[in-house]
């Protein structure tokens, strides 16, 4: 185990299994939550539930081989409901060719993680614009959750209203977040799979959904998206917000939840914290290059890995060992298959939840980021795409720094992705100006 270096991290193996136990019971809930997602997009569930665990497993134990951390890889939250919502079904591009742009956007993220441009963004991004991009994602898959469940409904008088809590399958959805609330309040281990198990179980007794029929079968088959992404549909200019929108969206996941986690057992504080750091980041980037072939959205480091952290995992030997734990899940597909979709969506509003939770850490007192914040959380939701939130917010803090004249907050970071969210503003509410503009 002397690859680990176990001893240097004052670790065990018990304690690197046990933590990747906690880590595994904290996150398995991805499975069959990856896959109700993107089959919204027109994808087979069945061949996404193979899919996303064999990815999470593929990557996982590459990360920790390769970065040698206890952070595990898999589909990210967020970033999958941003490729079917807003991509396919949002911008009507075939789920072929959102592939395709993930492909995309994974290889120029894999190619600066090879260069100091990562250290560059995290240096010159004002980390209050960070919290606030990952709020309003917060915000914008919260809004999916509720509206897929029922609980949000179309209004022709309001455009939104409540929907109609009688009906048995909305009032499923309703008692999943309240489990899902009480038993991330309680601390419960794997809180959310238990949440997810005691409303799905509610609901085949009382017959409001099919009970499963079997529970343990063969992996079936990933040919259906395995290799199906479309890359040269993707190079087309009227995508570039699309792909520009995933790469920074990949970017600022990744950076952020490599920093919440490091920070909470020092990962990236010692001499080699940097070069760990480095090589986490470029496991994300090419097993997202992976993911897209194999037939999955983003893959970014997990937010839920710090629940491992906190049980003692310092080593990537821990996630190798999520990564072993993932392979006992594609013997389970019939039972994850047959999950009511009302019991899994609450995930999505409680996920929400905490990632809004980050407007605590910004500073409001500044004008420019006050703006900046209230309009990137409030449009995600408000237009359905995140392109719009995240590009006006760069552009209202850019402009508001440029009138109070504070020279010393506009470095060429921030001027450079005002830019760039300007193209993608435009692409993405106007694409035949923007066309004009570039001569496309």
């Amino acid at each position: 185990m002397d690859i680990f270096k176990l001893k240097q991290n004052n670790t065990t193996v018990k304690t690197e299994l046990n933590a990747a136990l906690t880590t595994f019971l904290a996150m398995l809930y991805i499975v069959p939550v990856n896959a109700l997602i993107l089959s919204d997009a027109g994808m087979p569930k069945d061949a996404l539930l193979v899919a996303t665990a064999l990815i999470t497993i593929i990557a996982t134990i590459f990360n920790g081989l390769w970065a040698n951390t206890p952070v595990a890889l898999s589909t990210g939250m967020g970033l999958n409901a941003y490729f079917t919502y807003s991509m396919v079904i949002g911008m009507q591009i075939p789920w072929q060719t959102a592939l395709g742009a993930i492909f995309i956007s994974s290889a120029i993220f894999t190619i600066l993680s090879f260069t100091n441009f990562r250290l560059w963004i995290i240096k010159n991004i004002p980390l209050d614009l960070r919290c606030a991009i990952s709020a309003g994602i917060g915000a914008f898959i919260c809004f999916i959750g509720l509206s897929q469940m029922g609980l949000i409904v179309a209004s022709p008088a309001t455009k939104v209203a409540i929907g109609n809590i009688s009906d048995p399958k909305v009032l499923v959805g309703v008692i999943g977040i309240i489990f899902m609330i009480l038993f991330w309040t309680l601390k419960l281990r794997g809180g959310f799979v238990l949440a997810i198990a005691v409303t799905s179980i509610g609901a085949w007794i009382f017959g409001i959904y099919e009970t499963p029929k079997e529970i343990i079968s063969i992996p079936v088959s990933i040919a259906p998206i395995f290799g199906e992404l479309d890359i040269l549909s993707a190079l087309k200019i009227s995508l570039l917000p699309a792909v520009l929108t995933l790469f920074v969206t990949h970017l600022f996941d990744s950076i952020g939840t490599l920093t919440g986690v490091g920070n909470r057992a020092n990962l990236f504080t010692h001499a080699d914290g940097e070069k760990k750091l480095a090589k986490n980041l470029e496991s994300d980037a090419i097993a997202s290059m992976g993911g897209a072939v194999i037939g999955t959205s983003t893959i970014t480091a997990f937010a839920e890995s710090a629940s491992g952290v906190e049980a003692g995992g310092r080593t990537g030997l821990t996630a190798v060992f999520i990564g072993i734990f993932f392979i006992f899940t594609l013997f389970f597909l019939p039972l994850f298959g047959s999950i009511p979709a009302n019991a899994i969506y609450p995930v999505l509003v409680m996920v929400g939840i905490l990632m809004f939770s980050e407007l605590g850490k910004i500073n409001y007192k500044d004008p420019a980021i006050c703006v900046s914040t209230f309009l990137t959380v409030i449009l995600m939701p408000l237009t359905y795409s995140i392109t719009i939130g995240l590009s006006v917010g760069f552009i209202s803090y850019f402009i508001i720094k440029l009138a109070l004249r504070k020279w010393e907050d506009l470095n060429l970071g921030v001027i450079t992705l005002a830019i760039i969210s300007l193209f993608a503003f435009i692409a993405s509410s106007a694409p035949n100006l923007f066309k004009s503009i570039i001569g496309g």
